[in-house]
């Protein structure tokens, strides 16, 4: 039996706004992030992470630049912009209201 879970629409976004409002993060990072927290339930691949990066930086809601890591090796690294900042608070509020909505559903008494 597998611990992974299948990340609902727009989730993801969700979960990258949330790690990069603690720290700056390249791509491998933000993934691996993701994993550490929910304890390996949700596995970001590369095709889904660097598709949703291009998307949130088009919105402005991130920003990525070149830097380079100590070995040499050229990354880019991703912040939460101020617009960011501000779809993470609407999206945090949104997610609120669906898992009240999901918990009175599967709490009825059938």
């Amino acid at each position: 039996m597998t611990k992974q879970a299948e990340l609902l629409q727009g989730t993801l976004d969700l979960l990258i706004l949330r790690t990069l409002d603690l720290q700056p993060l390249h791509g491998v990072g933000i993934s691996d992030r993701i994993e550490q927290v929910t304890r390996g339930v949700f596995i970001v691949g590369p095709g889904s992470l660097f598709p949703a990066l291009h998307r949130l930086a088009e919105q402005g809601w991130i920003a990525g630049k070149w830097t380079e890591l100590g070995n040499k090796r050229r990354v880019k690294v991703y912040e939460l912009t101020k617009s960011g900042r501000s779809r993470l608070a609407a999206e945090k509020r949104n997610w609120e209201k669906v898992f009240t909505a999901m918990n009175r559903v599967l709490a009825e008494e059938s």
